[in-house]
């Protein structure tokens, strides 16, 4: 699945997030990958780039989003 697409699906499976919120959750997942988490996807994680791994893992569910506080509700 392309970047464009499961950037879409992720914000679409969470109203309360955007933009700016999925990519400060991408780059600490990506973060945690790069110092030696296991990725919880069955990806051999050499064959991908750590942004899009960490990504793939937030759009299946495997990693939540959490610490934002809707200001709009």
């Amino acid at each position: 699945m392309k970047t464009e697409e499961l950037t879409a699906k992720v914000l679409k499976n969470n109203p309360t997030i955007d933009n700016y919120q999925l990519a400060l959750a991408v780059a600490k997942r990506m973060d945690e990958l790069l110092n030696g988490a296991t990725s919880k996807l069955n990806i051999d994680p050499k064959s991908v780039k750590a942004a899009d791994l960490a990504l793939m893992e937030i759009a299946e569910g495997l990693v939540s989003v959490k610490g934002f506080v809707d200001l709009e509700g």
